[in-house]
């Protein structure tokens, strides 16, 4: 088995990223097969760390789009995200890998609060710890939430999991002939307004130099490719030129 090129990462997952392939919701299924994939990467000493969204139940904006109070439409994503979250920890520990869940917003029946100190400890202890309810602010991303966190635990990387291979200059879905990137600068993803993340969680990525890397989440193993360096995706960096070498 590869040895793991980081020791502690954040993995960036979308909400709807655990509807698979039934468009709403979470699928069992789909649960399962991400913890299969996070137990490998564990097992191999790796300290795991994720950020789910929660698209897949609600979407924030989405609401405010309609109408809805934008603070009152985020706090509801927050609690969509800690349902996901929830959902993760019962497939993860299904599988004997021990989980914490802390949130941003107290729900002690639920979840430990987040502590900075607390989930540093619990994975140092081999546990893999998924934060819920973003930051705890409305008008904030879980993109936000996973450079925020990144920084604060001293992650060494981002994997943000996609249903997309990497990143390209279109919406390769809609265009055939999208080029798909290798690598990019933090600065040419906000230049071009690329997507990957939105704009205050990439300039927190690049003030902190945490790297990411995009990557289809759907190509079992892939998770293990990028915790090993392999060469997929799509890397983001400040100096692109030295960052997998």
């Amino acid at each position: 088995m590869s040895k793991p090129k980081y020791r502690r990462i954040i993995l960036k997952l979308s909400g709807e990223a655990l509807s698979g392939n039934i468009g709403y919701g979470i699928n069992q299924e789909t649960v399962n097969e991400i913890a299969v994939q996070v137990k490998e990467i564990v097992a191999m000493g790796v300290q795991v760390a994720i950020v789910v969204g929660g698209g897949n139940i609600w979407r924030g904006i989405a609401g405010s789009a309609k109408g809805m109070d934008r603070a009152t439409a985020d706090y509801m994503g927050m609690l969509a995200t800690v349902m996901n979250s929830l959902a993760l920890q019962d497939g993860l520990e299904n599988h004997a890998v021990d989980t914490r869940v802390l949130t941003a917003i107290e729900m002690r029946q639920v979840a430990e609060p987040y502590i900075r100190r607390k989930a540093i400890r619990h994975m140092e202890k081999g546990r893999v710890v998924i934060f819920g309810a973003g930051t705890g602010n409305p008008y904030f991303s879980t993109d936000t939430t996973a450079a925020l966190r990144a920084a604060e635990i001293e992650a060494e990387v981002i994997l943000m999991a996609k249903r997309v291979d990497g990143v390209y200059d279109s919406d390769p879905m809609k265009n055939d002939q999208a080029k798909k990137f290798t690598e990019l600068s933090y600065i040419e993803v906000l230049n071009r307004g690329l997507g990957v993340m939105d704009s205050t969680a990439t300039s927190l990525c690049m003030d902190n130099n945490i790297p990411l890397i995009v990557f289809n989440l759907n190509e079992i193993g892939n998770i293990r490719r990028a915790v090993t360096g392999e060469k997929i995706g799509t890397f983001i960096g400040g100096k692109i030129n030295d960052s997998r070498n």
